[in-house]
């Protein structure tokens, strides 16, 4: 009797192999089995806090004046959902391409009142109101909500370098005499650091301000958290 049962067992598994093993080959061969673009769209569903120290990143405070003259402090971006680039207006290289892909995220929402732009001068000194007004004008920028900042020059190298960690300093061997990432930050209504996420879950922190493909994310980044 026992032989029977083994024999029947066996014949059971023979043909479950035979029914199953043929369609997980299959479903592997498809790449069924974990679609990396599914991943990827589960994880990028939801926006991430830049976490350090165990608490969520804070935009610091902060307090400079714009291109008509007017003090901007980080108050003045309370309740609102907004971008931070730092640059400057003699920048002969990713400044430009920066500020062009800025000004497509302004047309499409920079009528929104809940809705924002800093752009933090590195060269002050040259950068003064009046010419970042110019500035401003020859980009063709409209929004009152989109502000080019000016002021203390070391105030403005610690909101780069610490308050933010994108990197910027002085650097007379480089063209335009300056060096910094052309990365833009996103930061909530209630002023936390956000972004997407990669697809193992960890927050990808900033935007490359020169790559198209990431602006169309920051877009959609934006439209999310406008929501929240």
């Amino acid at each position: 009797m026992k032989n029977k049962s083994y024999i029947g067992i066996s014949f059971i598994i023979l043909l479950f192999g035979i029914y199953a093993i043929p369609r997980i080959v299959d479903r592997v061969k498809k790449e069924d089995v974990a679609d990396e673009s599914r991943m990827n769209k589960v994880a990028n569903d939801a926006m991430a806090y830049l976490v350090i120290d165990g608490e969520p990143k804070k935009m610091p405070d902060f307090t400079f004046i714009n291109q008509d003259s007017l003090t901007i402090t980080e108050a003045d971006y309370k309740g609102k959902v907004y971008v931070a680039e730092f640059f400057f207006t003699t920048c002969p290289s990713i400044c430009p391409i920066m500020n062009r892909n800025m000004l497509k995220i302004e047309k499409e929402y920079g009528n929104n009142e809940n809705f924002g732009i800093a752009s933090f001068s590195i060269d002050p000194k040259n950068d003064t109101p009046m010419v970042l007004k110019k500035y401003a004008e020859q980009y063709g920028v409209t929004s009152l909500n989109w502000h080019m900042l000016t002021g203390d020059i070391d105030a403005v190298y610690e909101l780069s370098n610490k308050g933010l960690n994108i990197f910027a300093e002085i650097n007379p061997d480089v063209a335009g005499g300056f060096e910094h990432q052309g990365y833009f930050a996103l930061i909530d209504k209630k002023g936390f650091l956000r972004s997407r996420k990669d697809k193992h879950g960890n927050p990808v922190v900033y935007y490359q301000g020169t790559e198209e493909h990431q602006i169309e994310s920051l877009k959609e980044d934006i439209a999310k958290l406008l929501k929240e």
